[in-house]
Order: structure tokens, then C-alpha cells, then sequence
């Protein structure tokens, strides 16, 4: 089958420094996303040598599912379980179960499936899988078993050419992986590693930011603190928001120019100015797909070195951009950054839904343009108060006359609207969309 390489997308489940300066480095101009070549791909060598950059990572213990249509079985979409450890027929069900949804919802025919590990923990979820996958009428083209080395064919039963003890191949050197690596499509070690690429810095940078998070969050106290004549409080919050709204615009700009922001002082005023669902909401609404990589790299470099109080809003923007460009193990990383912070962050928890639901990235439009966020919230917010996380102490609020209470912060952004959804969210595995292998 023909193959397009792709950048990662994927769902988990049962499951893909630079020095601080005063002003943006400036790089290469223009960091839109470029177009990815195309492969052709059809041994079953081929198809687990591509796998890893599909993910972005080298699975493990991990059932990982192809989806192919027209034309000429292109890849549409992968994704990847976590193997129930121990086995476990409920469990087995329920990823054959959400496997065969997420196929028939995107249309597709045609499924190739590896299960990597030890065949008493892949051969329970292979056989459910089949019963389900030929339930909805899927066609199974090949399901694979890998481990140490070798794989085996559940659908093969030719000894010649599927041998009892597994054939030997070696993905890393096939030229499918040097094409994939070649366009972007980077494997990493395991997805252990891929969570380490959003670790936060240590040593000198990480005392900087301290320093810098320390000042930046005693000026937004000094400005909420201040009472007395209303409009002076309220002209010193709406300057403090506006002084965020700025730091996005030209966070954005010079990361899409090619440049960086690392500056202890403006990143650390960057990541609480986003504590604001004002100033957030501006920069969610201006991830545009087309400079994806770059706004990928922005949040990437603010999540670093940004504590642990202030990893939601800029771990589900990193989330956003990751989905948005078809990299779901990358935003799942984000989600579980953005969820370990505030397990009722809201963006967060429906980007997880969005993103373990199968949702293709091609959905992540943006429900509002800049100019449409500032009119919502010019029309609804309350100019007397600001967004706070937990370390900041809000001041203690005025009564208001009449006995209403008092405003909150302000309105729901876009995935503020909605509430949190009822129930536990199931989390199929990693899972990988957008212009695939064929």
C-alpha cells in the first residue's frame, strides 16, 4: 500500500533549552508546517518499521491499529492500547470494542493490526478484535504479533514464509524508517521518553524562573490589591490584562518568524497572563493549523519552565496545537501535564475527550477569531477581577449591593462552556491521524 507519512496523532488507555536572552532569537524566517512525502509501504517488515514514527514513539507491551481506505489503501489513522496487564477479557472487549468504533466512524474498510508483547497478553485482544472488526465489517488485512525482534502472523499460516519461530527484522535500519525520520517523523525510545521532552528545566534556569514567577505574580497582586477609587483598580487590572494580551501577540509572532522566547522575565509573565481566561482564550484563538509546529514549539518551551500552578492553560494549548497537526500522543502528554495540575481544568478534559474519542485533528477549528474573544468578554467579564491561581490570595471581594454574588472572573472561554462530562473518561490508547502511509 501507498504510504504519506505523517505527524503523530495518538490517544492513552488502556493506551507521541535554549539559553534566556532579552529578546527573541531570531532563526530561519517562517516556520509554517511543510508538506510531508510520500511512501509506499506493503511487507509486514514495512508496515512495523513505519509504526514507530506514526507514533512517535517505539510501543511496547501495546496493541497499535491501522486504518486504511481510498484511495489505494492510504492510512488514515493509527492508534495504540496499553495491553491489560494481566490479561484480561474485559479489558480485551472493551479495546476491541472501542478500536472497531473509532474504524467505522472515520469510514475506513481496511485495518492492519500489531500487538507488541508476549502472546499471552496480544492474543486475548487480537481474537476479540477480529470478532469485532468482522462484526463491523472491517477487513482485517494482517495482524501481527512483535516481540524481541521477531513478529508472527495471526493471519499467516504458511510456514515458509511465517515461520513458527517468528521472522527476524530490524526497524530501525529499514529505509521506511530513514524516510520517516527524514520527514519529521522522529521515534523515540519509548513514550516514557516522550513525556521527558515537556520535563521541566532544572538547575540555573530553573531558579531564574523562580525568581522571575515571583515577580510577575507580585504585580498582579499589587494591581488587584488596590482599593479605594474603583476606577483605579479597575484601570490597573485591565492594564495587567492588557499587558498579557501583548505578550501573546508577540510571543506568537516571534515563534512563528522562526525565533524564541526564553527570557526568564517574559516567559514567566507570559505562562500567569494565561491564568486569565481572557488572555488565554486571545492565544488558543490564534493557533492557526498552518503555523502548528512552531505555536508546538512555543508551548513546549513556556511548559518547561513554568510550575506546576501554572501548567494548565499552557499544557492544554500545547495540547490543542499537538491534536490540531495530528500528534496525539504529544497532546495526550499535554492533557495528563495539564490534569496533574487541575484534575477539572475543562479545556483539558474535553481535549482528552476529543483527543482518546478519535476526533480527527481536522476538527480542531477554531470557534472564535481574537477580535470575537475580546467582544465576548468586553460584553460580559467583570474589569475588577483577574484570573488567579491558587498561590496568589484574591482580595477579599466587596459586597455587592442587593445581596448578588459576586462575579466571577469571567466568562467560559470556548471549552469553558461546557461542563465536565459525567462518567469516566476511557482513554483508547495513543492514536495517530492525518496524511498517513498509504
Amino acid at each position: 500500500m501507498d504510504e504519506n507519512t505523517t505527524q503523530p496523532e495518538t490517544p492513552p488507555p488502556a493506551e507521541p533549552d535554549q539559553p534566556a536572552s532579552g529578546k527573541p532569537a531570531r532563526r530561519a524566517p517562517a516556520t509554517k508546517n511543510k508538506a510531508k512525502p510520500v511512501l509506499r509501504i506493503g511487507s509486514p517488515d514495512s508496515v512495523l518499521a513505519v509504526i514507530p514514527g506514526l507514533l512517535g514513539f517505539h510501543p511496547s507491551r501495546s496493541l497499535v491499529v491501522l486504518g486504511a481506505g481510498p484511495p489505494r489503501g492510504r492510512i488514515e489513522v493509527a492508534f495504540r492500547y496499553d495491553l491489560p496487564e494481566p490479561p484480561d477479557p474485559s479489558g480485551a472487549a472493551k479495546i476491541a470494542t472501542h478500536a472497531a468504533s473509532i474504524l467505522t466512524r472515520h469510514q475506513l474498510p481496511l485495518a492492519i493490526v500489531a500487538g507488541y508483547g508476549p502472546g499471552p497478553m496480544v492474543t486475548p485482544v487480537a481474537d476479540a478484535l477480529v470478532a469485532e472488526l468482522r462484526r463491523a465489517e472491517i477487513t482485517l488485512h494482517d495482524m501481527l504479533r512483535v516481540e524481541n525482534g521477531r513478529y508472527w502472523s495471526y493471519s499467516c499460516r504458511n510456514p515458509r514464509c511465517c515461520p513458527p519461530e517468528g521472522v527476524p527484522f530490524d526497524s530501525s535500519s529499514h529505509p521506511v524508517s530513514a524516510k520517516m525520520t527524514a520527514a519529521g517523523n522522529k521515534a523515540l525510545r519509548d513514550r516514557a521518553a516522550l513525556a521527558a521532552t515537556l520535563a521541566p528545566l532544572g538547575g540555573q534556569t530553573a531558579d531564574a524562573m523562580r525568581q522571575a514567577f515571583r515577580q510577575a505574580e507580585r504585580r498582579i497582586t499589587d494591581a488587584i490589591q488596590k482599593r479605594g477609587v474603583p476606577a483605579r483598580r479597575y484601570g490597573a487590572i485591565q492594564q495587567v490584562i492588557n499587558d498579557g494580551l501583548r505578550a501573546v501577540r508577540e510571543t506568537i509572532e516571534a515563534y512563528r518568524q522562526g525565533g524564541s522566547v526564553t527570557a526568564p522575565d517574559r516567559v514567566a509573565w507570559l505562562a500567569v497572563s494565561l491564568g486569565d481566561l481572557r488572555v488565554r482564550d486571545d492565544a488558543w484563538a490564534r493557533m492557526v493549523p498552518e503555523h502548528a509546529v512552531a505555536h508546538q514549539r512555543l508551548w513546549t518551551d513556556v511548559l518547561r519552565r513554568s510550575p506546576a500552578r501554572y501548567a494548565p492553560a499552557v499544557a492544554s494549548l500545547l495540547a490543542f496545537t499537538a491534536w490540531q497537526s495530528g500528534n496525539g500522543a504529544l497532546a495526550n502528554v499535554a492533557v495528563e501535564r495539564a490534569l496533574a495540575a487541575d484534575p477539572e481544568y475543562s479545556m483539558a478534559l474535553l481535549l482528552q475527550e476529543a483527543v482518546t474519542s478519535g476526533i480527527p485533528p481536522a476538527a480542531a477549528r477554531l470557534p472564535m477569531t481574537p477580535e470575537e474573544v475580546a467582544a465576548s468578554y468586553a460584553a460580559s467579564a467583570d474589569p475588577s477581577t483577574f484570573g488567579l491561581p491558587p498561590r496568589i490570595p484574591p482580595p477579599a471581594p466587596r459586597k455587592p449591593a442587593g445581596g448578588a454574588r459576586h462575579p466571577a472572573s469571567g466568562p467560559p472561554g470556548p471549552s469553558d462552556r461546557a461542563r465536565r462530562p459525567s462518567g469516566k473518561v476511557r482513554k483508547p490508547a495513543d492514536r495517530t491521524k492525518g496524511p498517513a502511509p498509504r
